[in-house]
């Protein structure tokens, strides 16, 4: 049950304001997860109902542990109809509800960003000269921010101006937005842009929207771009029925379009705004916040504040010098292994934090040469694996014919002997005549493009799909599903294209798990099963949103990006490579994005919990080449009083005998492991 007796007065004061608008300026580790599922809770005692209370975030994660913990304070009858989700999957729904207001068919696909990029290498191969295949990454990029800065592919020209690639851009925006709608199909950036663009033109449909949410609460506040942004302001309207709880001392997706001016833009859309600070960490100790305020100072601020902990004094701040970094990861490596065989701690108390992904390399090998386990965030995820994408493509096209990248993915998988030059006339003549690719299989014109045997084939499978989907809409859809892989012969497929039986059955378990997994989902929500094109929409969203979310599980050092580190927390911190044009990167020296990087130590330094250790090299090599390094200027603007440079100092005998020791107690355990 909930207890707000134990909140500060801040927290308290943020659950308990619901007559105005109100930004919780929450700093690192200050509690701001409890903020938003007491707020819930106290909504709904208030007299809102659940069902009409929505609150959003950026990552599945986040929405799992916040349905978690509001579930834990309030009995589940009254939690009935309660909207915890992620940005896009707010998004997703108001699509899929609303597909006959916004020009679409019931079963609507989702493109990732693999499909986005097949789609456009077709637009570029058959359309405007103009267009270079090598740019397809820059367009996709271009695109993208546009969509995430509220511009639409009207609106795109404009902004393009004189800049001939922006230009192109430009061209290829509207070819491709209407593509995506001849194939009844959106892009991820779509799920927010496309309800915006119809609360905006349907004041009905925006109407029915906002008495369903009644009351918003906005997690992360700071990483929304402008378009999202639009949805709240749409969603809440003049009276601003919201908290959103953002810092922007730790916005650091600038790269994907997030903007931190969002949280000084609510003071003038929003005249009534409260502002509550939560300035109280629960996480560091004095010395690591006193190091994380002085080093963010240096930023402007739209709104100052300072963190405070009282959970003590804590160690100093030590800085590593090393000559190149082969020896700053065994340094690294040792001190670890030296620490655990002091204090008996596990090693998942250990987090290796860097600015690239690139850095990881040499502390891997380092890591395993010194018989430490260790995990990597953001491995391989389960919707990585060929066969599951496979057999998802097969759905995708089962509940929309229309999805001409899931078309393209399996017409071949398994083999049906319709090569390149059959699927390339099609395509053409798909183009031609502006349907699917599954639609031009049908008609009679298609004939006097391609060979008869090429038509037969096409329109064999083109017949069997149609077939399988009207049986798995009338009758048992997962029993339909289990003879569809069986006639597939997919299991026979990987045999032939598996280096060993042993990986075969592991890859047709992959499948077995997915299907197992879409028939759970389907019985998620009581009182009726869900369409297969809903839970297909569902699980497509679960991919693009779990990409980066593959959870760290058992005792392992943990390495990752300082974006990945982003809501985590260690109690020993590694801040490896302190040097300018790495941190802060040369890239971002030379676009002036300082800021943003120094935001990127600061979210760094403020995932310790009792300990932070920086690293910085003297020599690293570049291109095959060792050069002299600069230490960061982030060290600069630390408290110098709070820092400690071991390698200033020699080392104390008796931690030299300790040292020693650590490392043959870890050499013995590799030997008899």
């Amino acid at each position: 049950m909930s207890d707000v007796s134990t909140l500060n007065p801040q927290q308290l004061a943020a659950v308990k304001l619901i007559d105005h608008p109100l930004l919780v300026l929450a700093g690192a580790g200050s509690g701001k997860t409890r903020v938003i599922t007491e707020k819930i809770a106290y909504l709904i005692r208030q007299g809102t109902p659940a069902r009409h209370i929505a609150a959003v975030t950026f990552t599945n994660k986040a929405a799992r542990e916040m349905k978690s913990r509001v579930g834990q304070i309030v009995v589940d009858k009254a939690l009935r109809g309660l909207r915890v989700s992620t940005f896009h999957a707010l998004g997703l729904d108001i699509v899929r509800r609303e597909h006959k207001a916004l020009g679409y068919k019931a079963a609507i696909s989702i493109f990732d960003e693999h499909d986005r990029q097949v789609l456009l290498k077709e637009l570029i191969k058959h359309g405007n000269a103009v267009y270079d295949l090598d740019k397809v990454d820059r367009y996709a990029w271009q695109i993208s921010r546009w969509k995430n800065l509220f511009i639409t592919p009207e609106q795109a020209p404009e902004q393009a101006g004189a800049n001939p690639e922006a230009s192109v851009s430009a061209r290829l925006y509207a070819e491709y937005s209407r593509q995506l709608q001849a194939y009844n199909a959106v892009d991820f950036d779509d799920l927010i842009l496309q309800p915006v663009l119809l609360f905006q033109k349907d004041p009905e449909v925006l109407e029915k929207w906002r008495n369903h949410i009644r009351y918003l609460l906005v997690d992360e506040y700071q990483d929304t771009n402008l378009t999202q942004y639009q949805m709240v302001k749409l969603l809440t309207g003049s009276l601003g029925r919201f908290t959103v709880v953002g810092d922007d001392d730790q916005s650091i997706y600038s790269w994907r379009g997030a903007q931190p001016e969002n949280l000084g833009q609510l003071q003038k859309d929003y005249p009534r705004l409260k502002v509550i600070k939560l300035e109280q960490n629960y996480r560091s100790t004095s010395r690591i916040l006193q190091a994380a305020n002085q080093l963010i100072a240096n930023n402007p601020h739209v709104f100052e504040k300072r963190l405070w902990s009282a959970l003590g004094q804590g160690e100093p701040l030590r800085v590593i010098k090393a000559k190149e970094e082969i020896s700053e990861a065994r340094q690294i490596a040792s001190d670890i292994v030296h620490h655990r065989f002091r204090h008996n701690t596990p090693f998942s108390d250990y987090a290796i934090l860097y600015r690239g992904n690139h850095q990881s390399r040499l502390f891997e090998r380092t890591l395993r040469e010194h018989s430490v386990p260790y995990f990597i965030s953001g491995g391989a995820s389960f919707f990585g694996y060929a066969e599951v994408k496979d057999v998802l493509a097969y759905l995708r096209l089962l509940v929309n014919p229309s999805d001409d990248a899931a078309f393209l993915r399996v017409i071949n998988t398994p083999r049906r002997e319709i090569g390149p030059t059959t699927l390339e006339k099609l395509g053409q003549y798909a183009s031609q005549r502006h349907v699917s690719l599954f639609d031009a299989c049908f008609e009679l014109g298609l004939e006097q493009s391609l060979p008869a045997q090429a038509v037969s084939r096409l329109r064999h499978f083109g017949n069997w799909l149609a077939d399988v989907a009207d049986r798995a809409q009338r009758g048992d859809t997962f029993a339909v599903l289990d003879e569809f892989i069986a006639r597939l012969g997919y299991e026979d497929w990987l045999r032939e294209n598996s280096s060993s039986d042993a990986q075969a059955d592991r890859r047709m378990g992959n499948v077995r798990e997915l299907l197992d997994w879409l028939g759970r989902i389907a019985k998620e929500e009581e009182g009726r099963e869900k369409s297969l094109a809903e839970v297909v929409a569902k699980i497509m969203l679960l991919d693009i949103l779990d990409r980066q979310e593959e959870e760290n599980s058992g005792d392992r050092v943990n390495l990752m990006t300082l974006h990945a580190a982003k809501g985590l927390e260690f109690p020993y911190v590694y801040l490896v490579g302190m040097e300018e044009n790495l941190l802060p990167h040369q890239t971002s020296i030379e676009e002036n994005g300082i800021e943003e990087e120094r935001r990127l130590a600061y979210v760094g330094i403020t995932r310790a919990q009792k300990q932070m250790t920086f690293s910085y090299c003297t020599h690293r090599k570049r291109y095959g080449e060792m050069t002299d390094c600069q230490p960061s200027r982030f060290l600069d603007e630390l408290p110098p009083e709070e820092l400690e440079w071991p390698d200033k100092a020699p080392l104390d005998p008796e931690v030299k005998k300790e040292r020693g020791k650590a490392s043959l107690a870890q050499l013995k355990s590799l030997l008899s492991g």
